[in-house]
């Protein structure tokens, strides 16, 4: 039973908004300077703005054809009254492929800083194997308790990461330098070579479509909240984006890039460049919090699509109990690999931005077709639709190409 059946009233539009907006910012966003110092600054805003574009008009397409579904309705149900079963499992597969991957590779990857955490919390020897199971069972817990739970929780963490990344990096506004935006010294630099690769990336940075149904039951089947939520949200996560971007490149040359992305590409690069004479340990210590909220509010966002999918996919009914069973469906099977297999992640998560743009891009435009070809349905039309469609296909072909040039190794790289 959603919220507003149980209060009479609608919850508000900021636990939603959130929710997206945690889902989609993640520790991941530290890496999107590095990539995007060959298209540099302007090239690399244009092709963000597009894919924000792009992504919230999918969004709103597959969120317009759930409208008209019962409530509790998933992905799933819906791809399969409109598409047909093959078309549902293609996906279902690609869908639960993505998402698991991401879940195997927030528990692998975060293990280890979560292990030095909390040997460094309790003063005890917690193992890598203890602290990924802390993590996921901690994310589990949070994921269980429902879509109302979450949208506080989210609230809690975005507000908490908002402050420590001002906190961290709010300074470098003040010292921004027009000259490296513009990349004033390299008059002849060549940028859009690069441009095509970064499309992934940006892909990644708007993945949010997994929460959608979760939402519209969340809110009672209220259109207009829904809209708002992944309007609001995805703005959020353009605006902070743009302002890490803005606090790189702005003190950074483009000259500094291939060293950083040499170093890993990571954080820890970044601020070794910003500060050449060593991290202070303040420093250390809010970025390994900041961390610490990044991973866990994305992780929370991502999981808690893939057990709406679970419960939807497996008809699995929407209970404490049904949950339950869900919530150890979407963890047991990613933590046991990430206990086995610790890396095994790497080589898989090549393939999860490919499969991506299938189930967030091209079939939320498949549906609307599908729909809107239903003249019974009541599916309201827009003058807007073809340029809409138009938007979303071209940003799935350009991720489709993007991906096959990278893996013949023929993208240049800056």
């Amino acid at each position: 039973m959603s919220d507003s059946a149980i209060t009479g009233r609608s919850p508000s539009v900021f636990w939603g908004a959130t929710i997206i907006c945690g889902t989609v910012v993640g520790a991941g966003m530290f890496i999107l300077p590095v990539v995007m110092a060959g298209a540099w600054f302007g090239w690399s805003l244009l092709i963000l703005a597009f894919s924000w574009i792009s992504m919230l008009i999918s969004g709103l397409l597959f969120q317009r054809v759930s409208q008209h579904y019962p409530l509790e309705t998933g992905y799933d149900r819906i791809v399969r009254d409109l598409s047909g079963r093959g078309w549902a499992e293609i996906n279902g597969l690609s869908l639960m492929f993505v998402l698991g991957i991401l879940t195997y590779a927030y528990i692998s990857a975060t293990g280890p800083v979560y292990e030095h955490s909390l040997s460094a919390l309790t003063g005890l020897s917690v193992s890598s194997s203890d602290a990924k199971i802390i993590l996921g069972v901690t994310v589990a817990a949070i994921v269980w308790l429902g879509t109302s739970s979450i949208g506080r929780i989210m609230s809690v963490l975005l507000i908490a990461k908002i402050v420590l990344l001002l906190a961290l990096f709010g300074g470098l506004l003040t010292t921004v330098n027009s000259d490296y935006l513009l990349d004033s010294d390299n008059p002849a630099g060549t940028y859009w070579p690069y441009m095509l690769g970064i499309v992934p990336f940006c892909l990644a940075s708007f993945g949010y479509h997994g929460n959608i149904t979760g939402l519209i039951a969340y809110y009672d089947g209220d259109a207009r909240r829904v809209k708002r939520c992944l309007c609001i949200g995805t703005a959020m996560a353009l605006v902070i984006y743009l302002f890490w971007i803005v606090c790189t490149m702005g003190n950074l040359p483009r000259s500094a890039f291939p060293e950083i992305a040499r170093q890993g590409g990571d954080i820890a690069a970044l601020m070794r460049a910003f500060n050449p004479d060593g991290v202070t340990t303040r420093l250390s210590l809010l970025f390994s919090v900041f961390s610490h909220f990044a991973v866990i509010c994305s992780f929370v966002g991502v999981t808690a699509g893939l057990v709406d999918y679970i419960s939807d996919r497996f008809s699995i009914p929407t209970t404490r109990m049904g949950r339950l069973k869900a919530t150890a469906i979407t963890f047991l099977p990613p933590l046991s690999l990430s206990l086995l297999y610790p890396d095994g992640f790497v080589t898989a998560i090549g393939y999860a931005g490919l499969l991506a743009t299938l189930w967030a891009v091209i079939i939320p435009g498949m549906l609307h077709l599908k729909m809107k070809a239903r003249p019974a349905s009541g599916y309201q039309s827009s003058r807007w639709d073809p340029l809409q469609l138009g938007i979303i296909m071209t940003f799935a072909v350009l991720n489709i190409l993007s991906w096959t040039l990278s893996e013949f190794h023929l993208l240049p790289v800056f």
